[in-house]
């Protein structure tokens, strides 16, 4: 990461991160682990879905280990998966207050490779940022272009009406977290 960045960080955030509880690939763990270190050595906090599992953890170990916070989200039915050591710990009753109490605490949101559920709670942002009710900075982070595929999507639904705003306006692809972590301090 760049030093001058971390310099010129004008105050801290909650920074909310979508990702797999699953382990994966080392090309998307390695990137991952990165920009969590540069949140806590920023003073950032994590906001995250809780889990001590997988990519989940490594984020959480990362920030927490480079000087930051954590805040987990969690639910009643997956609680034994949280994790111990978090500054603080939410169970939610359901999906839907967790997704909830996760947009309402974070100041910007991170879409980090994931699967169903951290696109799930990434196109709920932007339909929020659609009808007015979040102007809150949302990045995707895109490793190994990992989502050109939602990118280009998005590109056809603005070109063929179905998008009636800039997607500037909405959301940010970035290569790098340190591309994704400038974004965020502008």
């Amino acid at each position: 990461m760049n030093p001058a960045l971390s310099n010129r960080r004008k105050s801290a955030m909650n920074i909310c991160i979508f990702c797999s509880m699953y382990e994966v690939d080392k090309k998307y763990t390695a990137p991952a682990v990165e920009l969590a270190r540069e949140i806590g050595r920023r003073g950032n906090t994590l906001v995250w879905g809780g889990s001590d599992n997988g990519l989940m953890r490594r984020i959480a170990s990362a920030v927490q280990e480079s000087g930051g916070k954590i805040v987990g989200v969690t639910m009643e039915r997956i609680k034994e998966n949280a994790r111990k050591k978090a500054d603080e710990m939410i169970v939610t009753k359901d999906l839907a207050e967790r997704k909830r109490l996760m947009r309402d605490r974070a100041d910007a949101f991170v879409l980090l490779p994931g699967g169903i559920g951290s696109l799930d709670e990434i196109t709920e942002i932007l339909e929020f940022k659609k009808h007015g009710m979040n102007d809150k900075p949302v990045v995707i982070l895109n490793t190994d272009n990992f989502y050109e595929g939602l990118k280009s999507q998005l590109e056809r639904m603005k070109r063929e009406g179905f998008i009636s705003l800039p997607l500037e306006e909405f959301i940010y692809f970035a290569d790098t977290p340190d591309a994704a972590l400038s974004y965020l301090e502008r």
